[in-house]
């Protein structure tokens, strides 16, 4: 069954640019506000409001899954970087410890420097990878090389619409659909 909560709506703006993910209960104050320049996409929600006295009609506001608010954003165009967060690297990272590359729970990640802050290495998307807590106390202060524990996989820093991806469990199809149409060409191979 289907939880009207886990309902994200894709907010644009009017300029068709993405910005972020947004609760339907922000969506719903856009459309209430009249702030809604476009919309694509099948309806997703139907929320219910009040019954008006002057015309006995019950309200109804039909959510589509991408709204783009009227006006521009304020940021800068462009594509804009996730900021490196543990639970946007694990994601990243599909909860994959990249040196043993068992599977696992936030709880049992954490964020390990390929080149460790000690030798000079920086905390960046570019050479942060999940690991889990017994390879990263192996590897310790050391290089893969060194530790003789060769990553599986190269890090490297999520687009903006890879990270949007990553971050939403409940993605429908016309979302991902356009997200896609909006990914990177030069993404890395799968």
């Amino acid at each position: 069954m289907y939880e009207v909560n886990a309902t994200r709506v894709l907010s644009l703006d009017a300029t068709g640019r993405i910005l972020d993910w947004i609760s339907w209960q922000d969506a719903v104050c856009l459309y209430v506000r009249e702030a809604v320049a476009w919309t694509l996409g099948e309806t997703c929600l139907t929320i219910r409001g009040g019954i008006s006295r002057a015309s006995g009609q019950r309200s109804l506001i039909h959510l589509h899954p991408i709204v783009a608010s009227r006006g521009q954003s304020r940021s800068s165009p462009g594509n804009p970087s996730p900021a490196l967060t543990n639970p946007a690297l694990f994601a990243r990272d599909r909860q994959l410890c990249l040196y043993c590359g068992e599977r696992f729970s936030r709880g049992g990640l954490t964020r390990d420097h390929v080149v460790p802050l000690s030798r000079e290495g920086h905390d960046r998307w570019e050479n942060v990878v999940s690991a889990c807590v017994p390879c990263n106390a192996r590897k310790g202060a050391r290089t893969p090389g060194q530790a003789g524990m060769p990553l599986l996989a190269v890090p490297y820093r999520p687009s903006w619409v890879e990270h949007l991806i990553l971050s939403n469990r409940h993605i429908l199809a016309d979302q991902m659909e356009f997200l896609v149409s909006h990914l990177p060409r030069n993404r890395r191979p799968a």
